[in-house]
C-alpha cells in the first residue's frame, strides 16, 4: 500500500471521528473499522456487562454505558469520586471471574488530592444506572504529590486473585526498587482485598506483603493467559525503553537501575540496560510507542492470531500484534489500520471483533473486523 493511500485513509477516518458519524471505513484491504460512538472524554477502559452492553470508563470521572447501538445519555450515577487531574481520574475496569453470579465490577482510579494521591481499586455493582455496594479493595502506599504514572491496570489470575499495577509517580522512581513501597510495583490481592498467603514477600519484615513484582515504571498493560497462567505486562519507558515483560513472582524488572530509555531532558537515567538479578524485557520499544492497553486474542474472526497479544499505543498511534509461542516472543508488527489516533485500550469482543478506545477529548469506540 502506498504512503499516499495510507494518508488518504487516515484522513478519512479522522474526518468520520471528528464528525461523530457511525460508519464503516476500509482502513486497509484486510480490515473494516466501524465508529460505534464518539462523545467520550478520554475513555480509558471497557468491559462487556453482557452481549449487548459495554461499560466504559472516562478519565474525567464518569462511567458510561453503550447499549443497543448508542451511548446512553446519562452517565452511571453514584460513581466513587476520583482525583481528576493530568493522568488521574477513572481508569481500568474488570469483571470478577464469577460476575454472572455475583455482579462485582472492579474499578481503578486516582484517589486523594494534589498533595496526597494514590492508585486505588474499588468494586461495586450496577443496578439500573447506578453504582451500588461500593467497597475499597486496595489503596497504594505511600501517597504522592504528582498526578501522573498511576499504572492502574488489573487482571485476575487463574486462582481468583487480583493483580494491580502501580506506577512510579514520575518523581518517585527510586521507590520502585524499595519493597516497603507499592510505588513502581505489581501487587496481588484477593478478590476482597486481602493478602494471599503465598505472595513472594509476605514473610519479609521490611516488605509490603501485597507486592508481587517490582522495578516497574508505569505498567499499563496486564494480561493473564487463561490457558497457561502466564502473566504478560507492558510498561511505559521515558524517551525509549518501553517494555514487554513476562511477570514472575518476586522478580525485579530493573527500573530505574536498568533501562533502555533516557530522561525527557536528554540526561542518562542509568548507564545499564541489564543488571544481574534483574529481569530483561522481552521487547524493548525504542523509540517509545507509549503502550497503553493490552489484550490476548481469543476468537474466530482472526484465527491466525490465537493467543497473540494486542497492544494499543498512544505515541505511535497504532495497534501492534505481538506473536507469542508459550513463553517466547516471536516478534511484533503493526496491524495496518492506519487510524492515526491515540489508542488507549484494545479488547476482544464476545464475537471475536476488536474494540478500540481513542484517547481524545472527543474519544471514540471503534470496532475492527476483517473485510473478507
Amino acid at each position: 500500500m502506498s504512503h499516499s493511500i495510507r494518508l488518504i485513509r487516515s484522513i478519512s477516518v479522522w474526518l468520520i471521528l471528528a464528525a461523530g458519524l457511525s460508519s464503516i471505513v476500509l482502513a486497509s484491504d484486510e480490515f473494516q473499522v466501524e465508529v460505534l460512538t464518539d462523545g467520550l472524554e478520554h475513555p480509558w477502559a471497557l468491559v462487556w456487562l453482557d452481549d449487548e452492553r459495554i461499560l466504559i470508563s472516562e478519565r474525567a470521572g464518569r462511567l458510561r454505558v453503550f447499549e443497543q447501538g448508542r451511548l446512553r445519555d446519562e452517565p452511571v450515577s453514584n460513581v466513587p469520586e476520583s482525583f481528576v487531574r493530568a493522568q488521574g481520574g477513572l481508569q481500568d475496569l474488570i469483571l470478577h471471574p464469577d460476575f454472572e453470579s455475583n455482579g462485582w465490577i472492579y474499578l481503578s482510579l486516582a484517589h486523594g488530592d494534589a498533595r496526597a494521591n494514590a492508585t486505588r481499586v474499588v468494586r461495586g455493582r450496577i443496578e439500573g444506572n447506578a453504582w451500588v455496594d461500593n467497597e475499597v479493595i486496595f489503596t497504594a502506599r505511600p501517597t504522592k504529590a504528582t498526578a501522573v504514572h498511576y499504572g492502574a491496570r488489573m487482571a485476575f489470575m487463574n486462582d481468583g486473585t487480583l493483580l494491580i499495577s502501580v506506577g512510579d509517580g514520575f518523581n518517585l522512581r527510586e521507590e520502585a526498587q524499595r519493597l516497603n513501597s507499592h510505588i513502581g510495583t505489581i501487587v496481588r490481592v484477593t478478590d476482597e482485598g486481602g493478602v494471599p498467603p503465598d505472595n513472594p514477600f509476605v514473610d519479609q519484615a521490611d516488605a509490603l506483603p501485597e507486592i508481587f513484582s517490582y522495578g516497574h515504571r508505569n505498567a499499563q498493560g496486564l494480561v493473564v493467559d487463561p490457558d497457561t497462567g502466564l502473566i504478560w505486562s507492558h510498561e511505559h519507558g521515558p524517551r525509549g525503553g518501553d517494555e514487554l515483560n513476562l511477570i514472575r513472582p518476586g522478580a525485579n524488572y530493573g527500573w530505574p537501575v536498568a533501562t533502555h530509555g533516557i530522561d525527557y531532558s536528554g540526561a542518562r537515567i542509568s548507564p545499564f540496560t541489564s543488571r544481574p538479578g534483574m529481569v530483561d524485557p522481552l521487547i524493548d520499544w525504542t523509540p517509545s510507542i507509549a503502550p497503553a492497553g493490552m489484550s490476548q486474542y481469543r476468537g474466530e474472526l482472526f484465527p491466525d492470531w490465537h493467543g497473540d497479544l494486542l497492544v494499543a499505543s498512544l505515541a505511535e498511534r497504532s495497534l501492534r500484534r505481538v506473536r507469542i509461542d508459550g513463553e517466547a516472543v516471536l516478534g511484533d508488527e503493526i496491524v495496518p489500520l492506519d487510524l492515526g489516533r491515540r489508542l488507549r485500550d484494545v479488547q476482544v469482543g464476545p464475537g471475536g471483533a476488536l474494540y478500540l478506545l481513542t484517547d481524545e477529548s472527543n474519544g471514540a469506540l471503534l470496532r475492527v473486523t476483517p473485510t473478507r
